[in-house]
Protein backbone atom coordinates (compact mmCIF):
# COMPACT_ATOMS: atom_id res chain seq x y z
CA UNK A 1 0.00 0.00 0.00
CA UNK A 2 2.87 2.37 0.71
CA UNK A 3 4.27 1.75 -2.76
CA UNK A 4 0.89 2.36 -4.37
CA UNK A 5 0.99 6.18 -4.76
CA UNK A 6 4.52 6.20 -6.14
CA UNK A 7 3.92 3.31 -8.53
CA UNK A 8 0.62 4.84 -9.64
CA UNK A 9 2.31 8.16 -10.36
CA UNK A 10 5.02 6.44 -12.42
CA UNK A 11 2.45 4.34 -14.27
CA UNK A 12 0.27 7.32 -15.23
CA UNK A 13 2.94 9.87 -16.06
CA UNK A 14 5.82 7.66 -17.28
CA UNK A 15 4.77 4.18 -18.36
CA UNK A 16 1.56 5.17 -20.17
CA UNK A 17 3.12 8.07 -22.15
CA UNK A 18 6.10 5.90 -23.10
CA UNK A 19 3.72 3.14 -24.23
CA UNK A 20 1.81 5.62 -26.40
CA UNK A 21 5.04 6.89 -27.97
CA UNK A 22 6.15 3.29 -28.56
CA UNK A 23 2.90 2.50 -30.37
CA UNK A 24 3.23 5.66 -32.47
CA UNK A 25 6.66 4.51 -33.67
CA UNK A 26 5.03 1.73 -35.71
CA UNK A 27 2.71 4.00 -37.70
CA UNK A 28 3.22 6.33 -40.67
CA UNK A 29 3.35 10.09 -40.73
CA UNK A 30 0.15 11.76 -41.89
CA UNK A 31 0.10 13.85 -45.02
CA UNK A 32 -0.05 17.06 -43.02
CA UNK A 33 1.70 15.74 -39.94
CA UNK A 34 0.34 13.74 -37.07
CA UNK A 35 -0.34 10.01 -37.27
CA UNK A 36 -1.59 7.84 -40.12
CA UNK A 37 -2.56 4.52 -38.48
CA UNK A 38 -0.87 2.21 -40.99
CA UNK A 39 1.53 -0.32 -39.49
CA UNK A 40 5.14 -0.04 -40.70
CA UNK A 41 8.72 -0.71 -39.61
CA UNK A 42 10.08 2.01 -41.88
CA UNK A 43 10.68 4.41 -39.00
CA UNK A 44 13.18 2.07 -37.35
CA UNK A 45 14.81 1.39 -40.72
CA UNK A 46 15.27 5.15 -41.16
CA UNK A 47 16.68 5.43 -37.64
CA UNK A 48 19.70 3.29 -38.60
CA UNK A 49 20.26 5.17 -41.85
CA UNK A 50 23.91 6.38 -42.04
CA UNK A 51 22.76 10.01 -41.88
CA UNK A 52 20.90 9.59 -38.59
CA UNK A 53 23.34 7.01 -37.28
CA UNK A 54 26.16 9.54 -37.63
CA UNK A 55 24.16 11.99 -35.49
CA UNK A 56 23.70 9.30 -32.85
CA UNK A 57 27.43 8.51 -32.90
CA UNK A 58 28.27 12.22 -32.62
CA UNK A 59 25.93 12.50 -29.65
CA UNK A 60 27.51 9.42 -28.05
CA UNK A 61 31.01 10.86 -28.56
CA UNK A 62 30.07 14.16 -26.93
CA UNK A 63 28.38 12.31 -24.07
CA UNK A 64 31.44 10.06 -23.54
CA UNK A 65 33.81 13.06 -23.49
CA UNK A 66 31.53 14.82 -21.01
CA UNK A 67 31.33 11.70 -18.82
CA UNK A 68 35.10 11.19 -18.77
CA UNK A 69 35.69 14.86 -17.96
CA UNK A 70 33.07 14.69 -15.18
CA UNK A 71 34.75 11.58 -13.75
CA UNK A 72 38.21 13.19 -13.88
CA UNK A 73 36.97 16.31 -12.09
CA UNK A 74 34.32 14.74 -9.90
CA UNK A 75 36.34 11.92 -8.34
CA UNK A 76 38.94 14.15 -6.62
CA UNK A 77 36.17 16.51 -5.51
CA UNK A 78 34.06 13.67 -4.10
CA UNK A 79 37.10 12.11 -2.40
CA UNK A 80 37.98 15.44 -0.79
CA UNK A 81 34.43 15.90 0.51
CA UNK A 82 34.14 12.31 1.76
CA UNK A 83 37.46 12.48 3.64
CA UNK A 84 36.93 15.99 5.03
CA UNK A 85 35.92 16.49 8.68
CA UNK A 86 32.24 15.82 9.33
CA UNK A 87 31.57 19.48 10.04
CA UNK A 88 32.81 20.43 6.55
CA UNK A 89 31.06 17.76 4.51
CA UNK A 90 27.56 19.26 4.49
CA UNK A 91 28.70 22.81 3.54
CA UNK A 92 30.82 21.34 0.73
CA UNK A 93 27.89 19.25 -0.52
CA UNK A 94 25.70 22.37 -0.50
CA UNK A 95 28.30 24.11 -2.68
CA UNK A 96 28.17 21.18 -5.11
CA UNK A 97 24.37 21.37 -5.32
CA UNK A 98 24.27 25.17 -5.41
CA UNK A 99 23.92 25.35 -9.25
CA UNK A 100 20.63 23.43 -8.98
CA UNK A 101 19.15 26.39 -7.14
CA UNK A 102 19.00 28.38 -10.40
CA UNK A 103 17.25 27.62 -13.67
CA UNK A 104 19.18 25.39 -16.11
CA UNK A 105 18.33 27.68 -19.04
CA UNK A 106 19.68 30.74 -17.23
CA UNK A 107 22.91 28.89 -16.40
CA UNK A 108 23.29 27.91 -20.06
CA UNK A 109 22.81 31.51 -21.19
CA UNK A 110 25.46 32.55 -18.67
CA UNK A 111 27.98 30.40 -20.54
CA UNK A 112 27.20 32.36 -23.72
CA UNK A 113 28.27 35.51 -21.86
CA UNK A 114 31.45 33.79 -20.70
CA UNK A 115 32.47 32.06 -23.93
CA UNK A 116 31.62 34.49 -26.74
CA UNK A 117 34.37 36.38 -28.55
CA UNK A 118 33.81 39.47 -26.37
CA UNK A 119 33.02 37.51 -23.23
CA UNK A 120 34.75 37.51 -19.89
CA UNK A 121 37.12 34.62 -20.66
CA UNK A 122 38.45 36.05 -23.93
CA UNK A 123 38.57 39.54 -22.42
CA UNK A 124 40.62 38.32 -19.48
CA UNK A 125 43.04 36.37 -21.68
CA UNK A 126 43.49 39.37 -23.97
CA UNK A 127 44.12 41.72 -21.05
CA UNK A 128 46.71 39.35 -19.62
CA UNK A 129 48.47 39.14 -22.99
CA UNK A 130 48.07 35.37 -23.18
CA UNK A 131 46.34 35.55 -26.57
CA UNK A 132 46.41 38.12 -29.39
CA UNK A 133 42.91 37.52 -30.72
CA UNK A 134 39.70 36.03 -29.28
CA UNK A 135 39.50 32.24 -29.14
CA UNK A 136 36.56 30.45 -30.83
CA UNK A 137 35.08 29.12 -27.61
CA UNK A 138 31.41 29.36 -28.51
CA UNK A 139 29.12 27.63 -31.03
CA UNK A 140 31.18 24.47 -31.34
CA UNK A 141 31.53 21.04 -29.75
CA UNK A 142 33.84 22.40 -27.06
CA UNK A 143 31.13 24.76 -25.83
CA UNK A 144 28.60 21.93 -25.77
CA UNK A 145 30.89 19.74 -23.64
CA UNK A 146 31.57 22.64 -21.26
CA UNK A 147 27.86 23.35 -20.88
CA UNK A 148 26.96 19.70 -20.33
CA UNK A 149 29.84 19.20 -17.91
CA UNK A 150 28.80 22.21 -15.86
CA UNK A 151 25.18 21.10 -15.81
CA UNK A 152 25.69 17.46 -14.86
CA UNK A 153 28.93 17.38 -12.86
CA UNK A 154 27.04 17.49 -9.51
CA UNK A 155 25.39 14.14 -10.35
CA UNK A 156 28.83 12.56 -10.71
CA UNK A 157 30.13 14.13 -7.49
CA UNK A 158 27.10 13.06 -5.46
CA UNK A 159 27.19 9.48 -6.75
CA UNK A 160 30.91 9.17 -6.04
CA UNK A 161 30.59 10.80 -2.62
CA UNK A 162 27.90 8.31 -1.65
CA UNK A 163 30.18 5.43 -2.63
CA UNK A 164 33.41 6.78 -1.10
CA UNK A 165 31.81 7.83 2.19
CA UNK A 166 30.70 4.24 2.86
CA UNK A 167 34.23 2.80 2.65
CA UNK A 168 35.63 1.24 5.80
CA UNK A 169 38.68 3.25 6.85
CA UNK A 170 40.23 0.17 8.43
CA UNK A 171 40.85 -1.17 4.91
CA UNK A 172 43.22 1.72 4.20
CA UNK A 173 45.04 1.15 7.49
CA UNK A 174 45.43 -2.54 6.65
CA UNK A 175 46.79 -1.67 3.21
CA UNK A 176 49.33 0.71 4.76
CA UNK A 177 50.35 -1.92 7.33
CA UNK A 178 51.03 -4.36 4.49
CA UNK A 179 53.44 -1.87 2.95
CA UNK A 180 51.31 -0.40 0.16
CA UNK A 181 51.91 3.23 -0.76
CA UNK A 182 49.07 5.76 -0.85
CA UNK A 183 48.96 5.62 -4.66
CA UNK A 184 48.91 1.81 -4.71
CA UNK A 185 46.16 1.78 -2.08
CA UNK A 186 44.11 4.21 -4.15
CA UNK A 187 44.52 2.21 -7.37
CA UNK A 188 44.15 -1.29 -5.91
CA UNK A 189 41.70 -0.65 -3.07
CA UNK A 190 39.80 2.64 -3.31
CA UNK A 191 38.95 2.62 -7.00
CA UNK A 192 37.73 -1.02 -7.17
CA UNK A 193 35.54 -0.53 -4.09
CA UNK A 194 33.97 2.61 -5.57
CA UNK A 195 33.08 1.06 -8.93
CA UNK A 196 29.33 1.21 -8.07
CA UNK A 197 29.61 4.98 -7.59
CA UNK A 198 31.67 5.38 -10.76
CA UNK A 199 29.13 3.37 -12.74
CA UNK A 200 26.15 5.24 -11.29
CA UNK A 201 27.68 8.68 -11.87
CA UNK A 202 28.82 7.78 -15.38
CA UNK A 203 25.37 6.51 -16.36
CA UNK A 204 23.74 9.64 -14.92
CA UNK A 205 26.01 12.00 -16.86
CA UNK A 206 26.03 10.00 -20.10
CA UNK A 207 22.26 9.49 -20.28
CA UNK A 208 21.48 13.12 -19.46
CA UNK A 209 24.12 14.38 -21.91
CA UNK A 210 23.21 12.25 -24.92
CA UNK A 211 19.54 13.24 -24.74
CA UNK A 212 20.07 16.94 -24.05
CA UNK A 213 18.85 19.38 -26.70
CA UNK A 214 18.94 22.77 -24.91
CA UNK A 215 22.72 23.00 -24.51
CA UNK A 216 23.60 21.91 -28.10
CA UNK A 217 21.02 24.34 -29.43
CA UNK A 218 22.25 27.35 -27.43
CA UNK A 219 25.98 26.74 -27.00
CA UNK A 220 26.44 24.77 -30.21
CA UNK A 221 24.54 27.31 -32.27
CA UNK A 222 22.95 24.55 -34.33
CA UNK A 223 26.33 23.61 -35.86
CA UNK A 224 26.57 20.34 -33.93
CA UNK A 225 23.31 18.43 -34.25
CA UNK A 226 22.69 15.88 -31.51
CA UNK A 227 20.05 13.20 -31.26
CA UNK A 228 18.06 15.20 -28.70
CA UNK A 229 17.76 18.08 -31.18
CA UNK A 230 16.80 15.65 -33.92
CA UNK A 231 13.98 14.17 -31.85
CA UNK A 232 12.84 17.64 -30.82
CA UNK A 233 12.71 18.76 -34.45
CA UNK A 234 10.79 15.68 -35.57
CA UNK A 235 8.01 16.30 -33.06
CA UNK A 236 7.74 20.10 -33.25
CA UNK A 237 9.12 21.18 -36.64
CA UNK A 238 8.84 18.31 -39.12
CA UNK A 239 5.71 17.00 -37.35
CA UNK A 240 6.88 13.47 -38.07
CA UNK A 241 5.78 11.97 -34.78
CA UNK A 242 6.26 8.30 -35.74
CA UNK A 243 9.87 8.82 -36.77
CA UNK A 244 10.54 10.96 -33.69
CA UNK A 245 9.04 8.20 -31.55
CA UNK A 246 11.27 5.59 -33.19
CA UNK A 247 14.37 7.73 -32.57
CA UNK A 248 13.31 8.20 -28.96
CA UNK A 249 13.01 4.46 -28.41
CA UNK A 250 16.35 3.77 -30.04
CA UNK A 251 17.79 6.18 -27.48
CA UNK A 252 15.81 4.54 -24.67
CA UNK A 253 17.12 1.13 -25.76
CA UNK A 254 20.69 2.43 -25.55
CA UNK A 255 20.00 3.81 -22.09
CA UNK A 256 18.54 0.49 -20.95
CA UNK A 257 21.70 -1.30 -22.08
CA UNK A 258 23.74 1.14 -20.01
CA UNK A 259 21.56 0.52 -16.96
CA UNK A 260 22.00 -3.22 -17.39
CA UNK A 261 25.77 -2.74 -17.67
CA UNK A 262 25.70 -0.59 -14.52
CA UNK A 263 23.75 -3.24 -12.60
CA UNK A 264 26.22 -5.92 -13.78
CA UNK A 265 29.20 -3.81 -12.67
CA UNK A 266 27.65 -3.16 -9.27
CA UNK A 267 26.76 -6.83 -8.72
CA UNK A 268 30.22 -7.98 -9.75
CA UNK A 269 31.85 -5.42 -7.47
CA UNK A 270 29.71 -6.54 -4.53
CA UNK A 271 30.40 -10.20 -5.30
CA UNK A 272 34.15 -9.62 -5.49
CA UNK A 273 33.98 -7.68 -2.21
CA UNK A 274 32.14 -10.52 -0.52
CA UNK A 275 34.65 -13.08 -1.83
CA UNK A 276 37.52 -10.97 -0.56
Amino acid sequence: MLLGPGLGWLAIFLVVPCAIVFVYSFFERGTYGGIDYVFTLENYARAVDPLYLSILLTSARVAVITTLAALAIGYPAAYLIATAPKSWQMPLLILVMLPFWSNYLIRTYAWIVLLNSKGLINYGLLELGIINEPLPLLYNEFAIVVGLLYGYLPFMVLALYSSISRLNREIFEASADLGASSLRTFVRVTVPLTIPGIAAGSVFVFVLSIGNFVTPNLLGGGHSLMVGNLIFDQFLSARDWPFGAALAFVLIGLMMLLLIAQAWAVNRSQRDGADA
